[in-house]
C-alpha cells in the first residue's frame, strides 16, 4: 500500500499543472464549508460568474446521487454515484471526472482490474458513470486549488456510458486557446467549457428573474406572438419565407411590434415576451441575424413610467451581480447627447466631452477655422480635451488621425493644440488665436497644463457626429497604449430621449428614426404637416457603456395620425396595413413599451469578448452557421415546390464563404 501512495504522490505532482488550470475557475466560483454548504462568491475575473448551486435538485430524476462539484469532507464515508466526462487518467489507477458543476478525483484500487482496464483504453471526454466511497485525501496530498481538493472517490464500479473517439478537434480545457471559427464549427464541444456553461446558466437565471418580476410582482401577462407575418414598413430588412402559394411569402418578424400593439387593443394591458426576432442586415460583428429581446408593452402609460419600469426590472434581475446597477439612470436628450459627445449612444465614462467654440473663434485669425465656418450654413467648432496620454500623440499619430478624419468621416481636418506648463498654447493655429480667446476657452473646457485640444470646424451635421467618432478612435488608441481614460468602470446606464421622429434621406424623402408607430410629442403634432423634420418623437433608447441595448416609445393610438404618417410622410400605402389601422380605430388605448436586447445586454454584464460568447449556437461574424454549413443550397424539388429560381445556384458558394471565415 505504501508503494501505491508513493506512486499516487508522483502522479499528482505530474498532473498538478493540468489540474491547476482546470480548477482555477471552479475554486473562485464557490466556497465550500465542512458541512457541505455551498456559498456563492462574487468573482473578479472575466468569466467567473455565478453558477447554479449544486444540490439535490440538480440530481433529481437522474441515476447520479451527486454532482462532481458538490462533494466535500461532509460526505466522507458515503457511497456516491457521479457521472461526467473523463478529463485525465494515468495508468488506470488515477483519473479526474468533470461535469457541469466541477471536477472530482478518482482513485482506483489496484485489485479493481476491470475498472483499471476500462480506464486505460478510454479516450478523454468519454462519458462515465462512477460509483464509490468518498474518502479524505492523505495528509499532504490535498489540493487547495480545487473545490473538491480535500477528498477523492475510491472507485468500486465504472460504467462506460459512451466512448469518445480518440482525437477531437480540440481539447475541452479552459486554458486552451482555440480559434473562434473552430469553436463555432464544433460548438457542442465548446459548450462543455466553463465559460459557456456559466454564461448560459447566468442567462437562464437572469431571464427567470425578469419573468418573476414581471409576472409575480407586476402582473404582466406573457404572450407568444407569431414569427411568420407580413412585411412591416420601415425598419430593418426582413427575412422572406416562401410558401406553396406561389408568389406569396411570409416575413420573419423583426420584432413583435404590431402584435403587442394589437394586444393593447385587445385588452391585454400589460404584456411581455422573451421574443425571438430576425433581421437580414448583412454581416455585422456585433449583431446576429436572429436574436432575443425582452419585449414589453403597457396601456395607459407614459415614457417616464416605462423607463422607471425598466430600471426596476434590471436592478432586480442583476441584484447579485458584482457590479451594482445604480438607480435612477441618467437621462440626456438627443440634442444634449450629440452636442456633448457627438453620439446618440455615448460612453460617458470616457470623458472627453465636446465643446462648441464657434462663438469665440469667429473673431480669430485662424484661416482654417474661418474658412470652414464660412462654407457652412450651420457652422460649429467642436473641440475636446485629451487630459491623459498626451505623450502618445507624436506628429505621425496626429497626422494619421487627421487623414482618417478626412477620408473616413468627411471632416476638413483636425487641429491639435497643446497647453504647455505655463498655460500657453502651442501647435497648429495657436498663434492666430488671441490670448483673451485662449483664456475664455481654457475656462470653458477646464484646461490644465499638459492637456491636448483636438478640434474641427464646419457644418454641424457633419462635424458633430464625426468628432464623436474621432473621440472613440482616440479612446481606443489610448487604451491600446495602456492609458486608462475611463472615469469609472461601473455599469453606466443612460437614457436618451426626444429623438427626431424623421430624418431625410439623400433623395430628400423622409424615413423614420425609430419605426413608423412612434408617437410624436404632443407639442410637435402640428409640425407633421408643415415641417416633419422638426418633429420630435416620444422615443427613448437605453444605452449601457456606449452600446445601445434597448429602444422603446409611446405609440400612436390615433388612426388618423398613423394613416397620415404612413401615407403622406413615409409614402407607404396604407392599404398594406388596413388591418392595423382598423384596430387603432376600434378603441385603442394610449400605450407604450420597449424592447431590450438580451444578447447585447448580457455581453456587457458578463464582460464577454463577443456577443457570440453569450449565445448557445450563434452565427459567425459573416452570418453563417459553421456547424451545419447553413444557409445551404436547396434541392431542385424544393425550388419547384415554392416556385423559386436562383440566379447563381452553385453548391460551392456556401462552402467558400465558410472557408473564408475559417481562414480569418
Amino acid at each position: 500500500m505504501a508503494s501505491i501512495v508513493r506512486m499516487l504522490t508522483i502522479l499528482e505532482r505530474f498532473s498538478s499543472n493540468l489540474l491547476l488550470k482546470q480548477m482555477q475557475f471552479s475554486r473562485s466560483l464557490h466556497q465550500t464549508n465542512i458541512n457541505g454548504t455551498r456559498n456563492l462568491v462574487k468573482c473578479k475575473s472575466l468569466w467567473q460568474i455565478r453558477c447554479c448551486s449544486s444540490s439535490s435538485s440538480a440530481n433529481s430524476f437522474t441515476y447520479r446521487t451527486h454532482t462532481c462539484g458538490e462533494l466535500n469532507l461532509g460526505h466522507e464515508g458515503k457511497k456516491v454515484t457521479i457521472c461526467g466526462w473523463l478529463q485525465y487518467q494515468r495508468m488506470g489507477l488515477f483519473a479526474t471526472l468533470k461535469d457541469t458543476y466541477g471536477i472530482m478525483q478518482l482513485l482506483i484500487p489496484p485489485e479493481n482490474i476491470e475498472a483499471i482496464n476500462l480506464l486505460r483504453v478510454s479516450a478523454f471526454e468519454s462519458v462515465l458513470k462512477v460509483s464509490g466511497v468518498v474518502t479524505k485525501r492523505p495528509d499532504g496530498q490535498e489540493n487547495p486549488k480545487m473545490a473538491t481538493g480535500a477528498i477523492e472517490i475510491v472507485v468500486e464500479d465504472i460504467t462506460m456510458l459512451n466512448k469518445c473517439k480518440p482525437k477531437l478537434p480540440f481539447l475541452v480545457r479552459d486554458y486552451m486557446k482555440v480559434k473562434e471559427p473552430l469553436r463555432l464549427q464544433y460548438r457542442y464541444l465548446d459548450l462543455r467549457s466553463n465559460k459557456l456553461q456559466r454564461v448560459l446558466r447566468l442567462r437562464s437565471q437572469f431571464l427567470m428573474k425578469v419573468r418573476e418580476k414581471l409576472c409575480n410582482d407586476l402582473e404582466f401577462v406573457e404572450v407568444e406572438t407569431p414569427t411568420l407575418f407580413r412585411r412591416t414598413p420601415g425598419g430593418a430588412q426582413e427575412f422572406i419565407v416562401p410558401t406553396r402559394n406561389i408568389g406569396k411569402c411570409y416575413s420573419l418578424t423583426q420584432s413583435p411590434q404590431q402584435f403587442k400593439q394589437l394586444l393593447m387593443v385587445g385588452g391585454i394591458d400589460r404584456y411581455f415576451q422573451i421574443a425571438r426576432c430576425y433581421r437580414d442586415e448583412g454581416a455585422k460583428s456585433d449583431r446576429q441575424p436572429e436574436f432575443t429581446q425582452i419585449d414589453l408593452e403597457m396601456s395607459f402609460t407614459d415614457a417616464d413610467s416605462v423607463m422607471k419600469l425598466v430600471e426596476e426590472i434590471l436592478s432586480h434581475a442583476w441584484s447579485e451581480g458584482e457590479k451594482n446597477i445604480k438607480l435612477p439612470f441618467t437621462r440626456l436628450t438627443y440634442q444634449q447627447a450629440m452636442a456633448r459627445y457627438g453620439s446618440d449612444k455615448p460612453d460617458t465614462r470616457l470623458g472627453m466631452e465636446l465643446f462648441d467654440l464657434a462663438d469665440v473663434l469667429r473673431n480669430s485669425n485662424a484661416l482654417a477655422i474661418l474658412s470652414a465656418l464660412g462654407k457652412a450654413k450651420n457652422g460649429v467648432v467642436r473641440a475636446m480635451t485629451i487630459s491623459k496620454g498626451h505623450e502618445c500623440f507624436s506628429r505621425s499619430v496626429r497626422e494619421k488621425l487627421g487623414e482618417q478624419a478626412e477620408s473616413e468621416f468627411g471632416l476638413p481636418g483636425l487641429i491639435f493644440i497643446k497647453v504647455n506648463e505655463n498655460m500657453e498654447w502651442t501647435g497648429e493655429c495657436s498663434k492666430h488665436i488671441s490670448k483673451d480667446s485662449q483664456n475664455v476657452i481654457n475656462a470653458r473646457m477646464g484646461l490644465e497644463a499638459g492637456h491636448f485640444i483636438v478640434m474641427s470646424a464646419g457644418e454641424d451635421s457633419i462635424v458633430t457626429p464625426s468628432m464623436g467618432k474621432i473621440r472613440l478612435e482616440i479612446a481606443s488608441f489610448l487604451e491600446k497604449k495602456g492609458v486608462n481614460i475611463k472615469t469609472n468602470d461601473d455599469l453606466n446606464f443612460l437614457w436618451i430621449t426626444d429623438f427626431p421622429l424623421f430624418f431625410q434621406t439623400k433623395e430628400g424623402l423622409y424615413d423614420t428614426a425609430h419605426h413608423p408607430f412612434t408617437s410624436p410629442r404632443l407639442e410637435d403634432v402640428h409640425l407633421l404637416k408643415t415641417n416633419p423634420g422638426k418633429v420630435r418623437g416620444q422615443h427613448y433608447d437605453l444605452v449601457l457603456n456606449g452600446v445601445e441595448i434597448g429602444g422603446g416609445s409611446i405609440r400612436i393610438h390615433d388612426e388618423k395620425i398613423q394613416r397620415y404618417i404612413l401615407q403622406h410622410i413615409l409614402q407607404e400605402s396604407p392599404s398594406e396595413m388596413d388591418y392595423f389601422l382598423t384596430a387603432l380605430d376600434s378603441g385603442c388605448p394610449p400605450h407604450g413599451g420597449i424592447a431590450l436586447g438580451v444578447d447585447r445586454l448580457l455581453t456587457i454584464l458578463c464582460e464577454a469578448f463577443s456577443i457570440r460568447d453569450v449565445i448557445a449556437f450563434p452565427k459567425s461574424s459573416l452570418g453563417f452557421d459553421l456547424m451545419s454549413n447553413a444557409p445551404a443550397v436547396i434541392s431542385e424539388q424544393d425550388s419547384q415546390l415554392y416556385g423559386l429560381k436562383f440566379k447563381n445556384e452553385h453548391q460551392g458558394i456556401i462552402c467558400n464563404n465558410k472557408q473564408e471565415v475559417i481562414n480569418q
